[in-house]
């Protein structure tokens, strides 16, 4: 299974360009994404971006299985992630982010009402969007990786 990981972030984008590994744009969420996906026997591509209608190309383009972003969920004024995904949504997974707002109240108390973690179908390809904090990013794999295949069979039947 292919996964295409993108890590929105303008600020880490304006440092380090389009990166393509997280340890060119020093970056620990991302790092720990590859991992995780790696470890479970999948094949990863990553690719830093900034915030914006560059996501939505970005989704637009892959051919991937899935397709995994991380960063841009929060409230500032940046953060676009979900403006622009979900218009491209054929489907919603409300589960994944009710699911992952449940967990983060175990962990960062209420403070998980923030999170606009979400997911949904485009092109027979589930799409993920995670906050951009390495916890996040280690929760959202926790949920992700052992329902994928399940996932994607049901995308595509």
């Amino acid at each position: 299974m292919i996964i295409d990981v993108v890590v929105a972030s303008t600020s880490r984008y304006a440092r380090f360009g389009s990166a393509r590994s997280p340890e060119e744009a020093d970056d620990l969420s991302g790092q720990l994404i590859l991992e995780r996906i790696k470890a479970a026997g999948h094949t990863a591509r990553y690719a830093l971006l900034p915030d914006g209608l560059g996501l939505r190309q970005a989704a637009e383009k892959s051919n991937a299985d899935a397709l995994i972003f991380c960063g841009g969920t929060g409230l500032t004024k940046s953060d676009l992630t979900l403006e622009a995904l979900e218009p491209l949504f054929e489907k919603s997974l409300p589960g994944f982010g009710e699911i992952f707002r449940y967990r983060s109240l175990e962990e960062v108390g209420y403070r998980a009402m923030l999170t606009r973690a979400a997911a949904g179908v485009y092109h027979g390809r589930p799409i993920f969007c995670l906050p951009g904090s390495p916890g996040a990013a280690r929760l959202g794999m926790d949920l992700i990786l052992p329902e994928l295949g399940h996932i994607i069979g049901h995308i595509r039947e």
